[in-house]
């Protein structure tokens, strides 16, 4: 399918074990832009992340679209770009190079260290959140059951996996990384050639959303 008119269409991708609802309060002006939600799916046994790349741009119906990506979902729309012909990356609070993934992933993928992680716990909010926010959520635990809605072992364990064991040495040169200065799970010190947000967190996009409906559609069209 192709673009019609001046539309831009932009696939999002939501954080680690995210639904989509992590994206309800950006508004992007209905006369330039329409927006698709990607949801993550179960992969199937040793899938790797191209693999996994290859299969959800079959759900990209459009040309010359912007992927945006938030976290892991910030990566895996690296890897759907190297598949497919895109307009622009936009990467939230993830990473572009291997080079900017914290020391203790980095440890992780060393020493397999994240293999003994009780995923198989997926009843645990807690947790979960831990490692897709940053953040422990006894104050949000309400919100945080809302916005965290995959619980699934197989997933958990591959997509764990896949985030500490990520390669890349350039990014895409159509690419653009926002990032908060105040991420614990992507330290800001580590990250290099983004657009900066003062006292941004890892869950910037939900508890900053007016600073994207601010500035998102500039950066898109930019």
């Amino acid at each position: 399918m192709t673009d019609r008119g001046n539309i831009t269409h932009i696939y999002f991708v939501p954080g680690l074990a995210a639904s989509t609802s992590i994206f309800e309060y950006l508004k992007l002006p209905e006369e330039n832009f329409e927006t698709h939600l990607l949801k993550w799916f179960v992969p199937s046994p040793n899938m790797s992340l191209a693999e996994y790349a290859a299969e959800m741009n079959r759900h990209v119906l459009h040309d010359n679209v912007v992927l945006v990506g938030v976290s892991f979902g910030g990566i895996l729309v690296q890897e759907m770009a190297k598949l497919k012909e895109v307009k622009k990356v936009v990467i939230i609070s993830s990473v572009k190079s291997s080079e900017e993934l914290p020391n203790k992933m980095r440890f992780a993928s060393f020493t397999h260290v994240h293999k003994l992680l009780p995923t198989s716990l997926v009843s645990n909010v807690e947790l979960i959140a831990k490692y897709a926010f940053g953040e422990t959520v006894t104050k949000r635990l309400e919100l945080y059951e809302k916005y965290l809605d995959v619980r699934d072992e197989t997933y958990l364990n591959w997509a764990i996996d896949k985030m500490v064991n990520w390669r890349q040495e350039i990014p895409p040169k159509n690419l653009v990384h926002i990032h908060g200065d105040k991420d614990p799970v992507f330290p800001f010190e580590r990250i290099k050639n983004c657009i900066p947000v003062k006292n941004g967190t890892h869950t910037m996009i939900i508890h900053r959303a007016k600073w994207f409906n601010e500035h998102l559609a500039t950066i898109i069209l930019q």
